[in-house]
């Protein structure tokens, strides 16, 4: 394996690339629940970053958004290449390449999970991504891949799984020095499963990565797959550097505010009125450019999870109430009606 120190620092947690979710009103109402946590843009192909509205994908608010990491997708080494070039005239901290996707859209086109039938091209993608930029380059993988291989089509079937897989995989790219690995503990399954499927039926095996991190302690490793509370994440920083939290970040969106605790050992006392008149201004801004309140609020869904009035604030957020230019009413009426407890509850 390529030892390499990184000059990166893992965060404790980062919120992992989601389609759909990951957007910058996403990411803008995350900011203010936590500080410290690394961000991600939704997966972007490197052929829509070349061909299509460069800033529609690429465009973010530094100064709202924090610390972002820019996930693509990339079949080919030139590709890559060219997309970072362009991604340079914004202002990243991190870019990832995608080795984890397992949709038929994106398998299906070479890139994502896919990739990991060929070691090889996963080097040269990475080295392309890195002579293009000084910015760090990082990965994002599964620890294994089982289904037809597209990639090689003479050979009908592709398995990897297993460490022994895992490490000739990583004994491959590392050669690339990638400055952080960030490991689903999931193979993916690229044919029969759907995305959704592909995330809850494949077992999860945290051992293999913990091994991995165990075997080869200079490497950045951040683990991804499950992780739901506080005390799933405190147990696995036992064990790796960083933990990426999925569907939990908007499933539940308040338990971002107790992720700067793990780092600064200081306990968020930000209540949920705060967050709202924090978000405020930012709601405001995007209306007047034309944003829909659907997607500005759509963030805030899970914010009184549990909580008294939870049921008022869900209906508050659905039509008749709810339409696309009332975001900051709605918002205000929440902070009026909900009950004063929840509100100031933290």
């Amino acid at each position: 394996m390529e030892k390499y120190i990184s000059q990166i620092q893992t965060p404790k947690v980062s919120i992992a690339p989601m389609v759909d979710k990951t957007h910058r009103h996403f990411r803008a109402f995350s900011r203010i629940l936590t500080k410290n946590t690394l961000l991600y843009t939704e997966m972007i192909s490197a052929q829509s970053i070349i061909n299509t509205d460069t800033d529609k994908h690429l465009f973010f608010n530094k100064k709202d958004e924090g610390s972002v990491a820019l996930q693509i997708a990339a079949c080919n080494p030139e590709d890559a290449f060219k997309a970072v070039k362009i991604a340079e005239n914004y202002d990243y901290d991190e870019i990832n390449l995608n080795c984890g996707c397992p949709s038929d859209r994106v398998s299906g086109n070479l890139m994502g999970a896919a990739l990991m039938a060929d070691k090889k091209l996963v080097f040269e993608i990475l080295i392309a991504m890195k002579e293009a930029t000084k910015k760090p380059i990082t990965i994002k993988h599964r620890i294994g891949i089982n289904g037809e291989d597209i990639l090689n089509p003479k050979n009908s079937k592709i398995i990897l799984e297993g460490y022994e897989d895992l490490l000739e995989f990583l004994e491959a790219i590392s050669k690339a020095r990638p400055d952080r690995y960030t490991i689903h503990a999931r193979s993916a399954i690229l044919k029969g499963l759907s995305p959704k499927e592909n995330r809850e039926i494949p077992p999860l095996d945290y051992t293999l990565v913990h091994k991995l991190k165990k075997d080869f302690p200079y490497l950045n490793i951040e683990i991804n797959g499950g992780f739901k509370t506080i005390s799933d994440i405190k147990e696995q920083l036992t064990y790796v550097d960083g933990v990426m939290i999925g569907r939990a970040s908007y499933e539940n969106c308040y338990l971002l505010s107790k992720f700067d605790e793990l780092s600064t050992g200081i306990a968020s006392n930000i209540t949920r009125k705060s967050i709202l008149e924090a978000y405020l201004p930012y709601v405001e801004k995007e209306l007047l450019i034309g944003t829909s309140s659907y997607a500005l609020l759509n963030p805030i869904q899970s914010l009184f999870l549990g909580e008294k009035g939870s049921k008022l604030f869900k209906q508050l957020l659905s039509p008749p109430n709810l339409n696309a230019r009332n975001g900051i009413e709605i918002i205000n009426r929440i902070l009026k009606e909900l009950p004063e407890e929840s509100l100031n509850l933290y």
